[in-house]
């Protein structure tokens, strides 16, 4: 299985950006993993939020194709613990499944059709994190979930 990270705009703050590689290496011995930055919408202050919303959606449908699952990071997401996330990601990769998206959206979230296409909802938590915070925090933990799945000693139980 491959994971792909689709997040809008690229990260600024390089210590954040340092620490997105530094997991995102180590998450190659598990699985394929890439991330992949959607650019910033151009003249996005001329622009509505839902305007905004829809030029986002089309460039991250533009990189999916039907047979991807998409996931999208989203406040009202299912909830997981690291370790029912880590079962989460051990179901689909028993299901056979070739590449499953997980997607970061823009600062006013996603257009409706990206709500209609995707296949889940996930919620790193109830509070407010920068889209470029949740970037790191979305890799480590996926980093963890591989390591709990492996049994290995990072996740302390």
């Amino acid at each position: 299985m491959k994971i792909t990270l689709l997040a809008i705009g690229k990260t600024d703050d390089k210590d954040l950006q340092r620490l997105i590689t530094v997991y995102s290496k180590r998450l190659s011995h598990y699985v394929s993993f890439t991330a992949e930055m959607v650019p910033d919408i151009k003249n996005s202050k001329n622009l509505s939020e839902e305007q905004q919303k829809q030029l986002e959606g089309q460039e991250i449908l533009k990189r999916t194709t039907t047979s991807d699952q998409l996931i999208l990071l989203d406040e009202n997401g299912k909830n997981y613990s690291s370790e029912g996330f880590a079962q989460f990601l051990q179901k689909k990769m028993n299901s056979g499944l070739k590449q499953l998206i997980f997607v970061i959206g823009g600062p006013y979230g996603f257009s409706p059709e990206l709500y209609q296409r995707a296949n889940g909802k996930i919620s790193l938590s109830s509070m407010t994190f920068s889209h470029q915070m949740v970037r790191l925090f979305f890799v480590e933990q996926l980093y963890r979930g591989f390591t709990i799945l492996r049994n290995e000693p990072y996740h302390h139980r």
